[in-house]
């Protein structure tokens, strides 16, 4: 490890972005080996760089990979931090450290926003810029660094600075989580399904969600990503449960438990 960062150090007298390399730095407690990955995770769509190839691209793909680490990350951690909870309650812990509120906070804590590269327009009209950065810097680290060292940047640099697991299993702003509790108590069947997607007057994306429990449509909900579609389907969907007897007793009677 001494060698390695010896190395690294070496390499940051001749590397033309020692600003974001000395960035890098700060925050993961490692200096990267290959600087490539972590500028490409700042990269927003609404302004892609282009390849020497020729081809446009931007950190949505990193997006994809550190969205998909994150979750095994906290999964495995929550399951061996609280061994003797049940399944639905890790689903729930999970969801509220990986939703796109908390990563976006991460984000801005982390001042992930002063390095991205997007138009200004988007910066200001899409509130979770950082909180994807902060994904797409997960593959970055992922893809230059393992998955070791991923997952100790996870676990330390993320869970343990940045959440309280006590007080974060008290609260319920977790739409979604809260409705796939709901679902696993009365061992109800649960789909997410993408109905829809259409841009806005300037032109971002919507993605329209439905949320069918038991078999049955009970709301929908649209949002600038996927995740906030399910959370607004999922807020539509407790509301209706909630104040709705009949749907309920309609949902519950699908399944043979009941």
């Amino acid at each position: 490890m001494m060698l390695r960062n010896l190395i690294s150090l070496i390499k940051l007298l001749f590397v033309k972005d020692k600003e974001l390399y000395v960035f890098i730095r700060g925050i993961t407690g490692f200096y990267p080996h290959d600087i490539a990955p972590y500028q490409l995770a700042l990269v927003h769509r609404s302004k892609p760089i282009q390849l020497p190839d020729g081809r446009w691209t931007n950190n949505e793909r990193l997006e994809y990979l550190g969205d998909a680490v994150l979750d095994l990350v906290v999964a495995d951690y929550l399951y061996h931090h609280f061994p003797h909870k049940h399944e639905g309650f890790l689903t729930s812990t999970r969801a509220k450290i990986v939703q796109r509120e908390s990563l976006n906070r991460i984000g801005r804590e982390l001042r992930i926003d002063t390095h991205v590269r997007a138009s200004s327009h988007s910066s200001s009209h899409n509130s979770y810029i950082c909180g994807n950065a902060l994904e797409a810097l997960v593959g970055a680290i992922y893809i230059d660094q393992g998955y070791g060292t991923c997952r100790s940047f996870i676990i330390d640099r993320i869970i343990k600075q940045h959440f309280d697991l006590e007080d974060l299993i008290k609260t319920e702003q977790n739409y979604k989580s809260r409705l796939i509790e709901w679902t696993q108590k009365y061992h109800v069947s649960i789909d997410f399904e993408l109905v829809d997607t259409y841009n806005d007057a300037e032109n971002n994306p919507i993605f329209k969600t439905a949320v069918l429990l038991g078999g049955i449509f009970v709301a929908d909900g649209t949002g600038y990503s996927k995740k906030e579609s399910h959370q607004n389907a999922s807020r539509q969907a407790l509301e209706r449960i909630n104040n709705e007897p009949m749907l309920a007793r309609q949902i519950l009677s699908t399944t043979p438990q009941q």
